[in-house]
């Protein structure tokens, strides 16, 4: 067949595999499988890899899913208005537990504590960041997880520089008021995927993303994680997650260029 033909009458062409799956497609997976079983709950995620993976479970596995344009609407994962959501909704939303943030991290560690304010000690940080905002007010209201798209011993921390999002030592320490809502669900990375549900509460790994190995993990972790003796890789996207990721979803491929293959 000459390069410029197209296929033979009556063949039919292959869609997308598993084999085909990019780094950043199976980083889309591990975000979606996040609001997995959270039932008419509003997705909050920030970034293009877990805006990608929350339009996917809307679409697949999660059809309750909450949307929202980020501003006053709810919407449908092609964008198209579906409701209206005032500050007011918004806010007993949050401080009822209904909703589920998909937050980023400057430092982020092993009980789950996010630093997105400074590096550096806080009268005289070496570096400034986005400021608190609304991390503690999300961590102890509703779950919360985590994308982090550079996995390097300088986001995970043996401690961060400030508390941003409670983790659980601190929201422990500070008594019930503190943990009656608080939940930390998961933290994907661009090697993995990681939870808390060991007896301290410190991070786990859960499994690894194709090409990495675990010592790659340890490594790229400025603490000491818990390790099972067996460690999956994270699960593979089906040919339909793929085609809607693809096709559907972000056809202009914004999740590739937050993770590096």
């Amino acid at each position: 067949m000459n390069a410029t033909e197209g296929p033979a009458e009556g063949t039919t062409t292959e869609g997308p595999t598993a084999a085909d799956a990019t780094r950043a497609e199976y980083c889309v997976i591990a975000c979606a499988e996040a609001w997995r079983g959270n039932g008419e709950v509003l997705a909050s995620p920030m970034g293009a890899v877990p805006s990608v993976g929350a339009r996917l479970a809307r679409l697949t596995f999660a059809p309750e899913l909450l949307l929202t344009d980020g501003e006053a609407l709810l919407v449908g994962p092609d964008g198209e208005v579906e409701g209206w959501l005032p500050y007011r909704r918004h806010l007993a939303l949050v401080t009822g537990g209904r909703r589920h943030v998909m937050m980023g991290a400057s430092q982020l560690d092993r009980f789950g504590n996010q630093n997105i304010s400074c590096i550096g000690e806080w009268e005289q940080p070496a570096r400034q960041l986005l400021g608190v905002r609304g991390a503690p007010v999300n961590t102890l209201n509703n779950p919360v997880s985590y994308w982090v798209p550079r996995h390097s011993p300088r986001v995970f921390v043996e401690r961060v520089d400030m508390v941003c999002g409670v983790g659980h030592d601190n929201a422990r320490a500070a008594g019930p008021s503190a943990t009656r809502f608080h939940r930390i669900p998961q933290v994907v990375s661009d090697l993995g995927v990681f939870d808390f549900r060991t007896p301290d509460r410190s991070m786990r790994l859960v499994s690894v993303h194709p090409g990495v190995t675990v010592d790659r993990v340890r490594e790229a972790t400025g603490f000491a994680l818990t390790v099972p003796a067996e460690v999956p890789c994270t699960r593979t996207p089906t040919p339909a997650e793929l085609r809607l990721i693809r096709e559907v979803i972000d056809p202009s491929g914004t999740r590739d260029r937050e993770v590096r293959a």
